[in-house]
């Protein structure tokens, strides 16, 4: 096991380090040869002769040294060890790399989106793809920590399900000892399952999709971030605590992640007093007055009238994020609360980043009556979730809660162009880690 990592190194100046990673950036000027060496924590330049001649990018490759400070003129900013460089004294190749497909010592990987993906072992090693998922990383702990701090317990949903959460085909059968049973579309039935034990509860998910859809936005497999709590006093709370729980995500990416917001060249949205809101169908006036769509009447917003409301609220209001609330009851999920007030719509939202659908959620039905009610009309077998009607026929409070799509919001963050390349192995209708 590792002593020191590489980004540790700028701390042992003068001194002897074992060091092991792979061989990347070779730069062979005969006398003298320059290697970048990459592990996980960081790049930090060798300096040697004979030594280290013969070694291959890629190359698993294990070095002594004295760390040196680097001339005042040769540092290099870019890096975190860029002050310093290790003097070779010995070097062991560990492991042999064959023939790189493409060159892997650019800043930037020119490459189409297949073949980052065709080459998904190799790629994920870049810098700058790898530093996507470091950003992962702290959105899923700053939703936990977040989430923690406000007394919300987490818990470990079901991906085998007996009946879907929201009705529909678009999910995944599968064969279960000779029954049928489906993949998770969603932790739905889970989440409020567990309001009953725990009255505020979180899960971090892998939800499936069997949507027939290829765009830049979907994918088949996705981890979700998913909240409900009970106690609810009023159908706004769940946004209130949505828009906490996304502004807290947003601060530790500014905190924790200014390397990789500069490696992808981004700025964080911009997120300042209460995040506004708007009805649907005031959105869809204003994208009326905007650009003369008429959308008024449609049940949702397409992705073209997202990125005209995000357009709009940047303009108008200096942010990034805006509430889409009271989408039509046939447009939601059966256990969505409908608007007393505003009959024919529901108490549901969703959270638009930078032109895009990040969130969706709302209050939910806690009435038994009225959720099999509401069931029987969609054409839902809700016989088949009793363990679900279990929480509902032995006392639910009033409750709602909320989804982020992870991808979603790491390609807001990072203004990447594919929400695949927000996913360590992304699973589509022409992909499972090949193509098909």
């Amino acid at each position: 096991m590792k002593d020191i990592f590489i980004g540790d190194v700028a701390h042992h100046i003068g001194k002897e380090v074992n060091l092991s990673g792979w061989a990347t950036h070779i730069r062979d000027h005969k006398k003298v040869i320059f290697i970048d060496l990459r592990d996980s924590s960081g790049v930090v330049q060798l300096v040697g002769d004979e030594t280290i001649r013969g070694i291959s990018p890629e190359d698993v490759v294990s070095v002594c040294g004295i760390v040196k400070k680097r001339p005042e003129k040769l540092i290099n900013p870019k890096l975190k060890t860029g002050s310093v460089e290790i003097e070779v004294k010995t070097c062991a190749v560990i492991s042999k790399s064959e023939k790189l497909p493409f060159d892997m010592g650019k800043e930037q990987l020119e490459l189409t989106l297949p073949v980052l993906l065709d080459y998904r072992g190799l790629t994920l090693r870049h810098p700058l793809v790898s530093s996507i998922f470091k950003v992962q990383e702290t959105v899923i702990d700053a939703f936990r920590s977040g989430l923690k701090q406000k007394k919300f317990t987490e818990f470990q949903s079901p991906v085998i399900i007996p009946e879907t959460a929201e009705g529909g085909a678009d999910v995944f059968e599968v064969k279960y000892f000779g029954h049928k049973a489906y993949l998770s579309q969603s932790p739905q039935f889970y989440k409020q399952i567990m309001v009953g034990v725990f009255e505020r509860v979180f899960t971090v998910n892998k939800t499936l999709r069997a949507e027939p859809s290829v765009t830049t936005r979907h994918l088949a497999e996705v981890t979700t971030l998913d909240v409900e709590f009970g106690f609810i006093d009023a159908w706004t709370e769940v946004m209130e605590v949505a828009e906490d729980v996304i502004k807290y995500i947003i601060k530790e990416v500014g905190r924790l992640n200014k390397g990789e917001l500069v490696l992808h060249g981004a700025s964080l949205p911009k997120v300042g007093g209460a995040i506004p809101r708007l009805k649907l169908k005031e959105a869809q006036e204003i994208i009326f007055s905007r650009s003369g769509k008429d959308v008024k009447g449609e049940p949702d917003l397409s992705p073209e009238d997202e990125r005209e409301i995000g357009a709009w609220v940047r303009d108008e209001k200096g942010s990034d994020f805006v509430f889409i609330t009271h989408y039509p009851v046939n447009k939601r999920p059966f256990y969505t609360h409908e608007d007393p007030k505003d009959p024919g719509y529901t108490l549901s939202f969703d959270l638009l980043g930078r032109g895009m659908e990040w969130c969706t959620g709302g209050q939910r039905i806690h009435d038994l009556s009225i959720l099999l009610k509401k069931a029987r009309e969609r054409g839902i077998n809700i016989a088949k979730s009793e363990l679900y009607l279990q929480a509902f026929r032995y006392g639910m409070p009033p409750e709602g809660g909320f989804s982020f799509g992870s991808e979603r919001i790491i390609m807001g963050i990072l203004g990447l162009k594919n929400v695949r390349e927000a996913s360590l192995f992304p699973r589509d209708m022409e992909r499972v880690d090949v193509r098909l």
